[in-house]
């Protein structure tokens, strides 16, 4: 594989320890999407229209701000980019992380979270906040993955 990244933004520390996994799986640097405003209990309560996540999500154009923009995007040819599936799909955190670096020319895989729904969809919807000329791949759910497991899915890649 080319130089890669492993990006993640993580809620309650599942998508964390999968971009650990996953990071030490493919041999890559590791980077955290961190929103500017942490997320409480509260704010990621879906069951609560009026909760921030519930809020963001129902506003497809909603872009939490980030705290930093230090990542090193330039220096890598791959990036994994990884989230917690919210309303069956990533949330709009990621559009603020994808929209404040330029992924032209680059391979963007999506990785994701969840304790029922899948990814798909995911590539399509992040589609408008990437350079056209960013190949952006699906990616897939990982679900209590081992690092031999990673291991094996990164080499499968077309990348």
């Amino acid at each position: 594989m080319s130089k890669a990244l492993v990006t993640y933004f993580s809620a309650s520390g599942k998508t964390a320890r999968a971009a650990k996994t996953l990071a030490e799986a493919a041999g890559t640097d590791l980077y955290e999407i961190r929103p500017a405003v942490p997320y409480t209990s509260a704010d990621l309560n879906w069951q609560n229209k009026q909760s921030r996540s519930s809020v963001e999500m129902s506003d497809k154009s909603s872009r939490p701000a980030l705290a930093d923009t230090d990542a090193d995007i330039a220096a890598y040819d791959t990036i994994f980019v990884g989230f917690p599936v919210w309303w069956y799909t990533a949330p709009t955190i990621i559009n603020t992380f994808l929209e404040s670096y330029d992924f032209s020319g680059k391979t963007v895989i999506l990785f994701a979270t969840s304790g029922g729904s899948g990814i798909g969809g995911t590539a399509e919807a992040l589609r408008g906040s990437v350079a056209a000329d960013t190949r952006l791949i699906e990616g897939k759910v990982l679900r209590h993955a081992s690092t031999a497991e990673l291991k094996a899915w990164v080499e499968s890649l077309p990348v």
